[in-house]
């Protein structure tokens, strides 16, 4: 049973709340009703309506505070409404704020009216909840709740739904679903309320068994609820169940046709799953197109990339006399962030720049992360430098930017500056940092944002839990990412995830099936992303009969449809263990169309296990799919070098430089105190490198004194073979090796994050510097990790081409297995 400690009298500082984008939502109990003229023009400032509005809000407030909050003077206002109770007056002007979205001046008066001890009742709670709501305040949201407790107010409906609301607003939907499961009396508005709350915090599981509940209780739902209910699974682009969704709403009309906010909502949901026909159709069926409408049609025209079509109903809106408002932009600029259309997102930023828009603190933030998600990190930087008054949601905005390239030095910059002035850091931006972290590989400063949350006593939640589990796998911490996996108080599907994916990286095969156990034992039902963690597990461990047993399972246990990364990961295993010929037969047998991932699969297995004729069959097939991919035409050219076909070798080479393409450098990360150095094949820039150059040859000699002989077979090039042996000297993560060892305490591990695969020279010389040097090394590679102590590697030698000569120096120590 779930519990809440609330209070009933609460602890405001009115300059402590803090500001968020605004909601737009109304609440049943206003007695404000604003009805602004849609706009026919771009908008550059609010109308007149609401600014008069505001401003009468405004009057009353002066008033109220130039007497004192005396209860019985009259507010001398004519348009004030007669007839009002003083808590009436109040509630008014709270609602008013609450609905001018000013939340902060809502919850101000609030606090004022608190401290006199005046009487909350269940119209003002509402409000005040509302206000909660909007600027994600949850603390003040719950003393509110203990005071609604302990007044009785509970057993009203309209208190319970605005309950409902702040928490899922506040991202606290565990509370919002105690709150509707101990509701008395339930409305529609209360079944679609805790419907979108799910759907917005990502409950989709939830959300659909509550849908199920709804439709038992044979509660008829209202058009907001049916719209909450479409959106679930635009959100999570379920087309089957969208259909069924199509035909529930059809039958449950209040009249034979469907109302525009329904429509609008279906095209939507069918644009997002990738349907726009479907969403096409039921646009031009509108007999009245609003701007929502033709929002959600050019939206997704966006995410499906047709954007000549979305451009061309731009301007065909515009056209018709609908022009575009503030929403309007946002959307297409999100929709152009998550397809990395970044040519029309510029055209989109030039048009509000020419059209008068006034660029708001969401606009500028939306943007900032439209560029952020385009790798255009100085047009993020540039937009965000020259945005005033900066709150929390767009400093969040620019740090994903420098996430998303990758850009760690600068992002930990800009986050000691968001400190600096003032701005406290919220769980997404956390959450950012430590995402930039475990793609780095920076252990150090992924220990840093950890001790900083405890520093802060930021609540640490089930995504921040899975975030740091995340980063403790993947900088190569796995009993770090363990231990905070058993501490968790709570956990859901993605923090499984997690440490089943954060196993398999390390190739503990066998661990990430116990926790496997562990989860069906607690009766936690796994997804898609649960079997391609345990499928990778079983294929780096080499647990062949257990990866099909999986399969199986899923199938008829779980009754989850394998997708192509599920068939790639089968194609994996059976490749790694050498079987190759089931391998293809696989790929021959499934029941939809093998793409790249799945031949890419083969490809490298056909490498490991020396079968050039079905490596280049497997290679040819990822050429026709995508001819112009670098790296397909990269395998196909090693497959010739590795059959000694040097004109074939070089003939695929010369067509990829006539085309332009080139082939992606290897580049190794290494953090030595809070700093990350990334080092380039035979890179000599580094201010260190004269050191590091001895060092590497202090390790050349140590190893050939081991008896050790480079493999010169990984260099797929026609040179000699004193110019291999020079070419992988000077490899990456040989170079990230050197410096760790001249900059790095001899007790402390050496952790080396690398783009590519460690190619098999660079994994036996490694296993062989362990053991020289009496270090601890971790690797991290394109696949998974490798742990180098005392000349051997935690992958068994599983993932490398041969089964890696162990040196005669190694067996006369008495180290050999």
């Amino acid at each position: 049973m779930m519990t809440m400690m609330v209070s009933t009298k609460p602890q405001l500082t009115p300059s402590l709340l803090p500001l968020t984008i605004q909601q737009l939502q109304h609440h049943p109990h206003s007695t404000l009703k604003f009805n602004p003229t849609p706009l026919q023009t771009p908008p550059t400032s609010p109308s007149q309506h609401d600014l008069s509005a505001l401003e009468q809000t405004k009057q009353i407030h002066a008033h109220i505070i130039k007497t004192h909050f005396h209860h019985a003077l009259q507010i001398p206002l004519n348009d004030f409404p007669s007839g009002l109770s003083p808590s009436a007056q109040w509630n008014f002007v709270i609602t008013s704020y609450t609905k001018s979205n000013q939340p902060r001046n809502a919850l101000n008066m609030y606090a004022q009216l608190r401290k006199m001890d005046f009487e909350v009742d269940n119209f003002m709670a509402p409000s005040v909840l509302k206000a909660c709501g909007q600027v994600s305040w949850t603390q003040l949201g719950k003393e509110i709740h203990g005071f609604v407790l302990k007044k009785g107010l509970d057993r009203d409906v309209f208190v319970g739904n605005a309950l409902m609301l702040m928490y899922g607003e506040c991202a606290c939907v565990e509370y919002a679903r105690l709150v509707f499961d101990k509701m008395m009396e339930r409305d529609v508005v209360s079944w679609s309320t805790m419907i979108r709350s799910l759907s917005r915090n990502k409950e989709f599981d939830m959300a659909l068994e509550l849908i199920r509940e709804m439709n038992f209780m044979q509660v008829r739902p209202s058009e907001v609820a049916m719209v909450s209910m479409v959106n679930l699974f635009a959100d999570t682009a379920n087309m089957r169940m969208g259909k069924a969704m199509h035909a529930y709403v059809i039958r449950n009309s209040n009249n034979e046709h469907m109302g525009v906010p329904t429509t609008t909502a279906l095209l939507d949901m069918y644009a997002k799953c990738g349907n726009l026909g479907l969403a096409r159709q039921l646009f031009n069926g509108l007999t009245q197109k609003t701007v929502v409408s033709w929002t959600a049609m050019i939206a997704g025209c966006i995410r499906s990339n047709r954007l000549e079509e979305g451009t061309k109903l731009f301007i065909r809106m515009q056209e018709e006399n609908i022009f575009p408002n503030e929403i309007t932009m946002l959307s297409l600029i999100v929709e152009c962030g998550f397809t990395g259309a970044l040519q029309l997102g510029k055209q989109l930023h030039a048009y509000i720049l020419r059209n008068g828009f006034s660029v708001s603190l969401a606009l500028a933030t939306a943007l900032v992360d439209m560029y952020g998600k385009c790798m255009d990190i100085r047009n993020a930087r540039a937009l965000f430098d020259s945005t005033q008054n900066r709150d929390v949601m767009i400093w969040t905005a620019m740090l994903s930017a420098y996430a998303q390239a990758n850009c760690i030095d600068q992002a930990f910059n800009l986050f000691d500056q968001m400190r600096t002035s003032g701005v406290r850091p919220t769980k997404v931006t956390i959450v950012s940092l430590l995402s930039l972290c475990a793609v780095a590989g920076a252990l150090d400063l992924g220990k840093w944002v950890h001790s900083y949350i405890h520093k802060e006593r930021v609540e640490v939640d089930c995504i921040l839990n899975t975030a740091l589990v995340d980063m403790y796998a993947k900088c190569g911490d796995i009993d770090a990412a363990s231990r905070l996996f058993i501490e968790a108080i709570s956990r859901d599907i993605c923090m499984w995830n997690a440490i089943i994916t954060g196993f398999a990286m390390h190739g503990y095969g066998e661990e990430a099936l116990d926790i496997f156990a562990e989860m069906e034992r607690q009766g936690v039902k796994p997804n898609d992303i649960t079997f391609i963690g345990l499928l990778h597990a079983c294929s780096h461990a080499g647990l062949v009969t257990e990866g099909k047993k999986l399969f199986e399972k899923m199938v008829h246990t779980f009754g989850l449809v394998p997708q192509i990364e599920h068939y790639g990961c089968m194609v994996d295993l059976l490749g790694r263990a050498g079987l190759l010929d089931e391998a293809h037969e696989m790929i021959k047998s499934m029941p939809i169309k093998p793409n790249t991932i799945v031949w890419g699969a083969l490809v490298a297995a056909c490498r490991l296990h020396k079968n050039p004729q079905l490596g280049e069959l497997a290679a040819t097939q990822l050429l026709e799919i995508e001819p112009e991919n670098c790296g397909y035409n990269v395998l196909m050219s090693n497959i010739y070098a590795a059959a000694n076909r040097w004109s074939d070798a070089a003939g695929v080479r010369k067509t990829m430089k006539t085309v332009g393409m080139k082939k992606e450098p290897g580049h190794s990360l290494i953090e030595v105190n809070g700093t990350v150095h990334e080092f380039l094949m035979g890179d000599q820039s580094h201010p260190q490198i004269r050191r590091i150059n001895e060092m590497l040859a202090e390790m050349r000699r140590k190893l050939n004194e081991a008896g050790y002989v480079p493999d010169t077979s990984t260099v797929l090039l026609n040179i000699d073979e004193e110019e291999k042996e020079t070419a992988l000297t000077y490899h990456s993560e040989k170079l990230a090796m050197a410096f760790g060892l001249i900059s790095t305490a001899s007790s402390t591990p050496i952790r080396i994050v690398k783009n590519l695969r460690v190619c098999d020279d660079c994994h036996a010389a490694t296993k062989l510097l362990s053991k020289i040097y009496g270090r601890v090394i971790i690797v991290r590679d394109r696949n998974r990790f490798h742990h180098f102590r005392e000349g051997y590697c935690s992958c068994g030698d599983y993932c490398s081409i041969t089964r890696n000569r162990m040196s005669l120096w190694l067996w006369l120590q008495g180290d050999a297995p």
